[in-house]
């Protein structure tokens, strides 16, 4: 654990912040790590990966049932899925946004500087719940947001996008998941099980947080298009074609 910070004398301006054994930190979890720089990723586009409950499964069995790490990822994972949350959504959430008696969960500014409110169900809210629990025995300060840090000397600090970006990619290696596993993919997930499940569409926007009903049915369609796949599940086999002979 982190219970002090030095530097190295000879670092320089990039200097590799240590702990007391002499251990490095990683360069994702240093403050402002990346500021100001585009992301890896910026201008790429990957295809939408939704995964299955089994996939889901095994990444929530990736986080150790034990210990405040273990219990933070799988809270934060079980609210991108189940709630459909955007990560900057999840990471800014705060305690006071929690409310497990009306089911549902405050979102204060989301894309577009929209408020709304989600929905999220009653497992979802126990694992929360877990977490929340945890969190108080750490002694976390009165304001500080849901998901922190838990390292000695940082408790309470903010969460960053880059350092849950490298976690949750980890998480999905060590799942032995083979698509691209990161947040917004959980939230994919979420819209499409949804979709599956039957609920209205409009339903499905307010959750999402989409602007209009346009937006979610071109989301939908992007994520599964169902209709094309029923068509081509309908079609039959010319007569006489045998696919295993």
């Amino acid at each position: 654990m982190l219970r002090s910070i030095r530097r190295r004398p000879d670092a320089g301006r990039h200097e590799a912040l240590v702990d007391r054994r002499g251990h490095k930190r990683p360069p994702v979890t240093l403050p402002g790590h990346r500021a100001g720089q585009r992301p890896p990723n910026y201008g790429r586009k990957f295809p939408a990966e939704v995964l299955s409950a089994d996939e889901i499964s095994r990444l929530l069995a990736a986080c150790p049932r034990r210990g405040p790490s273990g219990l933070r990822n799988r809270a934060l994972i079980v609210v991108l899925w189940r709630g459909g949350l955007r990560c900057a959504e999840a990471l800014d959430l705060e305690p006071r946004d929690i409310n497990e008696a009306e089911g549902t969960v405050l979102v204060r500014e989301g894309k577009g500087r929209r408020r709304r409110v989600i929905g999220l169900d009653p497992p979802a809210f126990a694992v929360l719940q877990r977490w929340l629990e945890c969190r108080a025995r750490l002694g976390v300060p009165r304001g500080k947001k849901v998901f922190c840090t838990i390292t000695t000397g940082n408790i309470g600090r903010p969460m960053s996008a880059s350092y849950w970006r490298e976690a949750i990619k980890r998480l999905g290696g060590k799942a032995g998941i083979e698509k691209r596993v990161h947040s917004h993919g959980l939230r994919h997930t979420h819209a499409t099980e949804l979709r599956r499940e039957g609920t209205d569409v409009m339903i499905i926007r307010d959750q999402l947080g989409h602007s209009s009903i346009g937006v979610t049915q071109r989301y939908l369609e992007h994520l599964e298009p169902r209709e094309v796949v029923e068509a081509m599940q309908r079609r039959e086999w010319p007569l006489h074609a045998d696919p295993l002979r």
